[in-house]
């Protein structure tokens, strides 16, 4: 499970009221909402490092399988 490192965030009564309507509109809890938000922030200006398997998802390979292979390769069905 990943974990989640608390810290304090202070923020102006309309922010707040505004965090917590488009929460509630999305169906989230205001701490998931701003999560969301900080991703999508960095995300977007490509500060977010791509996210990793974990370590038994990649196998014996190391994480390069068949799959990653054909990765841009397309087929043409069989040749004439």
């Amino acid at each position: 499970m990943v974990q989640r490192k608390p810290f304090l965030l202070r923020l102006d009564p309309a922010t707040h009221e505004a965090l917590q309507a488009w929460a509630d509109s999305d169906l989230r809890s205001l701490n998931a909402q701003i999560e969301f938000l900080l991703r999508r922030a960095l995300r977007d200006a490509g500060r977010l490092p791509p996210p990793q398997k974990p370590a038994e998802d990649r196998g014996a390979s190391g994480g390069r399988g068949q799959a990653d292979e054909t990765v841009g390769r397309m087929d043409h069905g069989p040749a004439d």
